[in-house]
């Protein structure tokens, strides 16, 4: 699991390298947007169809647990984020700050939130039941988050909520509606179906870091911006680890339960976090917002993985 996270890590760095030497230009510009929202929509249909009816059950039963992960999610998560803009106004540029505000609304991660409880020895039914619902979840809320938290700021798209409806609910909706025949065919080609998603991201991330580029990027972002990022990543995961930690022992949960916690109460998806900041951010401004998810999806899981191996090695209450 690590192993395939880490290599799609590499393809994600050759992605940006490539888009900062061949950015599209052009009439590619028109054919790479209109294939990512091709692709955007396909992957939200399919994680549709790929989600039963029974694991969307299942998600609403243990509210305990469920209800303290999404609230580290999408609440104490954005509280962190506007109280250390609020601290350190000048310790990012404003493109940045607005990648790392709207980093603290998205969902939580599935797979590494689950293969990290795993060898934790957590809860993983609540892993993946939370992990879930919380992706399910972030479809509606993260929009509705961006819009509270950026009620201010010129970066939010004006385009309303039509785009989240036609590109991300209606294409969700109907995978679910078409769950029952094409469910099985889904579970058969999970290979096919990650690629599938996965190139949807590298797609995103190549025309949104094109049109970037074009805009020059690199030239507005020095080196020290990306270290001042990277801390800025670095101090909010730590802040994150800990509050959650503290929120399953003064909870009452038993071990398993606040490894589960802390594991999905932390992690960033990056699979949800690109195709929705495509659609809710203006093409020129995507590059730039995803850099701080794209460096705080590293360092969660180096500094995860490390976690969940010591306390997977320690012995249970």
């Amino acid at each position: 699991m690590l192993r395939r996270l880490d290599s799609f890590l590499v393809c994600l760095l050759a992605t940006v390298g490539m888009a900062s030497v061949l950015p599209c230009r052009g009439e590619g510009v028109r054919v790479f947007n209109i294939l990512a929202i091709i692709m955007i929509a396909n992957m939200f249909f399919l994680q549709g169809a790929r989600l039963s009816r029974r694991a969307v059950m299942e998600g609403m039963t243990g509210w305990r647990i469920h209800l303290a992960i999404v609230l580290c999610t999408f609440v104490m998560f954005p509280l962190l984020g506007m109280g250390l803009h609020a601290a350190f106004p000048y310790l990012l540029d404003a493109p940045m700050w607005t990648g790392m505000l709207f980093l603290c609304c998205l969902p939580s991660t599935v797979q590494s939130s689950i293969a990290f409880t795993s060898i934790a020895r957590g809860n993983v039914a609540a892993a993946i039941c939370s992990a879930t619902l919380s992706n399910i979840l972030g479809i509606f809320i993260t929009p509705l988050l961006v819009g509270i938290v950026f009620s201010r700021h010129a970066s939010a798209s004006s385009g309303g909520i039509m785009p989240i409806v036609g590109q991300l609910l209606v294409p969700f909706i109907a995978g679910q509606v078409l769950q029952p025949w094409i469910g099985d065919w889904a579970h058969r080609h999970k290979k096919l179906l990650s690629f599938s998603d996965r190139g949807s991201i590298l797609v995103v991330v190549y025309t949104a870091f094109s049109e970037a580029v074009t805009q020059g990027l690199w030239h507005r972002l020095p080196a020290s911006q990306l270290g001042r990022v990277a801390l800025a990543d670095a101090g909010l995961l730590t802040l994150v680890l800990g509050l959650t930690l503290l929120v399953g022992r003064m909870g009452g949960f038993a071990r398993a339960d606040r490894i589960a916690i802390m594991f999905c109460g932390s992690k960033k998806s990056l699979a949800s976090g690109v195709p929705i900041a495509s659609v809710l951010f203006a093409p020129t401004e995507v590059g730039l917002i995803v850099l701080p998810l794209m460096i705080y999806h590293q360092i969660q899981l180096f500094a995860c993985a490390t976690l969940a191996r010591r306390f997977g090695a320690e012995k249970a209450d």
